[in-house]
């Protein structure tokens, strides 16, 4: 029988609320994965058009770095206070957040949901009759031994004696939860706790769905779609910008490992490129 707590009828609603909470969760997890595709193809286009160039500037700026080093130390040995150069940071190409695999629902007590108190008399009547009917015999003496079960079925049935129909079944490899009922409490906490699972995945999912919408990507990616629609190209504007970065990092190595460090050009180069980043060169 049900706990005293909660009525059948509050009981079926409950689990009719578990099976449009998991419908809604699931429509939520594709609402997610869709965003995360369209996103990724996106991605994958940008770090296509811009990954090799973005790398190929982190490795001029690593060997800028390298020049301006070398004479930093060389004019602090002549005794020339510097700055000392900051090592470059690599570009991060862009990563989106993965959405963890969820758990499954806890374990349902035996015989699940659908018959939590004893069975009425007469499915107790109509489940020995499936497991002992004589028709279902393969031999004579297995049918001569179920027509005398039957014939014991048949009578605790009329006499509407539970307990003997409950142990003939039993008897018959009948599941005890089908015999006699399951646990009501048990499985109002597997409700209980079958809610609490999905509701916390659904809180994992808008999380991660949130994340997605507020990453850089999407709003980068929904503007440069809209302007690609347009009939514009700002990948390509983005790629050639890239190009004028790297022209200009390579005439500024060209020079860096060029210049002596005893000249007076090599506290100019320095302080102009500690000026570009933010720095900047201090005399004594």
């Amino acid at each position: 029988m049900l706990s005293q707590a909660i009525t059948p009828r509050e009981f079926e609603r409950r689990r009719e609320q578990l099976v449009e909470l998991q419908r809604f969760l699931a429509s939520q997890e594709a609402e997610y994965a869709e965003c995360r595709q369209r996103m990724q193809r996106f991605v994958d286009r940008y770090v296509a058009a811009l990954g090799p160039l973005y790398m190929e500037l982190d490795a001029l700026e690593s060997q800028l770095y390298c020049a301006m080093r070398y004479l930093h130390d060389a004019l602090a040995r002549n005794g020339l206070d510097t700055r000392a150069p900051e090592s470059p940071r690599a570009t991060a190409m862009p990563h989106l957040p993965v959405l963890p695999a969820g758990a499954p629902l806890p374990a349902e007590p035996e015989g699940g949901l659908v018959q939590v108190g004893p069975p009425p008399l007469k499915t107790l009547y109509r489940r020995a009759a499936k497991r002992l009917h004589p028709d279902l015999a393969p031999d004579e003496d297995e049918r001569a031994r179920r027509e005398r079960k039957m014939a014991e079925v048949n009578e605790a049935y009329a006499a509407g004696d539970r307990g003997r129909l409950e142990a003939l079944l039993l008897a018959a490899g009948e599941s005890l939860v089908k015999v006699r009922g399951g646990d009501a409490d048990a499985v109002m906490e597997w409700l209980r706790s079958a809610e609490r699972a999905v509701q916390g995945r659904l809180r994992v999912v808008q999380a991660h769905t949130a994340l997605l919408k507020n990453h850089t990507m999407h709003a980068l990616g929904e503007s440069i779609e809209r302007a690609e629609r347009k009939g514009l190209d700002p990948l390509g504007i983005m790629a050639s910008r890239l190009r004028a970065q790297i022209t200009e990092r390579r005439q500024e190595l060209y020079i860096g490992q060029r210049l002596q460090p005893e000249s007076s050009m090599a506290e100019a180069f320095l302080r102009q490129r500690q000026q570009r980043l933010g720095g900047g060169i201090a005399a004594i």
